[in-house]
């Protein structure tokens, strides 16, 4: 195995603008020495590195990064069931059918899993956070839209392993994130092994680009057309840029108009669906009020079969792969 530092992920990925922001390298970092602050285009060495410092072998955060490896092939990928589905109780804030909520909902209320790291955001102003979730009722109260919004969002991972030690975690993210935990979970070095042994479940979100909170809420939404943060009820994103409000009006903005408020690092993203993940979910290609599950693994299809087992999932229709499989290859080639 090749040894690697900081200085090899900076030329790699850093120097060339291509950063997912998915936050990998701030949670293996053995040193805790990288940051990455809300706004920012790339993380922070606060000026230490195993490697680099004292010539200890490390590589940590090089290898675990989604952008060091090759990209995922274009397409919607392999799984074992494609399902439409919907969770059987209310979830306030649901982006669509609620399914994801469902299946993670079931497995920390029957001890499946210990710990959920997802995103929530603040109620008022929407400004997304990583975050550790252990509790049901909690999950619940924070699902919505703020995937949307750009965050680094496996920060939170390090708290889970390295802070409170738990072995059995689900991670949902963006196809970023999926990628960055195939890639430690696969890697060879010894310090990302706490974290591939304890994630247990992997949930990707179908993913076309995300938006920095404060070009896009504080520069479009509050300072071009006049709407307050806590006016704002969620944001969805099908082919353009839907603003729901809490009065039921809504803002629709192109996407073409919203260029300057994505991510840098999306540029280069070729992947719509996360296809190594255990679950791949998204709006695309189920009708309105139900999520698409693509199941790709035994470990995912265990998870789904379980939660509509105890009645929190409901199956609901068809999946339109066509409809999915375009999306995914318009963004390989935008992509590539």
């Amino acid at each position: 195995m090749a040894l690697t530092s900081i200085q090899d992920l900076k030329s790699a990925v850093w120097d060339r603008g291509t950063c997912s922001g998915c936050g990998a390298c701030t949670a293996v970092c053995p040193a805790d020495a990288i940051r990455m602050d809300a706004g920012a285009a790339v993380p922070e060495n606060i000026g230490y590195c195993k490697a680099e410092t004292d010539s200890v072998p490390c590589g940590a955060c090089h290898d675990a990064c989604p952008r060091t490896g090759p990209a995922p092939a274009p397409g919607a990928g392999d799984c074992l069931e494609r399902l439409s589905a919907r969770a059987s109780f209310e979830v306030a804030g649901r982006q669509s059918g609620g399914a994801v909520t469902a299946i993670l909902e079931h497995a920390l209320e029957v001890g499946l899993v210990d710990a959920v790291v997802t995103v929530s955001e603040d109620r008022w102003s929407h400004q997304p956070v990583s975050t550790l979730v252990t509790d049901a009722e909690t999950l619940v109260t924070a699902a919505g839209s703020r995937y949307s919004w750009w965050v680094p969002m496996l920060s939170a991972l390090r708290v889970a392993v390295v802070e409170r030690k738990y072995r059995r975690i689900a991670v949902t993210g963006l196809p970023c994130v999926v990628q960055a935990i195939a890639r430690i979970r696969a890697s060879e070095n010894d310090l990302l092994a706490p974290y591939a042994n304890a994630i247990r479940l992997v949930v990707g979100l179908f993913c076309i680009e995300s938006f920095d909170y404060d070009r896009l809420m504080e520069g479009k939404v509050r300072g071009e057309h006049g709407i307050e943060p806590w006016q704002v009820r969620r944001l969805d994103v099908k082919g353009k840029l839907e603003v729901l409000l809490a009065d039921g009006n809504a803002l629709e903005l192109p996407l073409q108009e919203l260029e300057d408020c994505i991510r840098p690092g999306c540029a280069s993203c070729t992947d719509l669906a996360a296809p190594s993940a255990d679950i791949s979910a998204g709006a695309v290609g189920s009708a309105s009020g139900c999520t698409t599950l693509l199941v790709r693994t035994p470990v995912g299809k265990g998870f789904v079969d379980a939660a509509v087992a105890a009645g929190r999932l409901e199956i609901c229709g068809e999946v339109d792969m066509g409809t999915v499989e375009r999306l995914a290859s318009k963004k390989a080639k935008r992509g590539e």
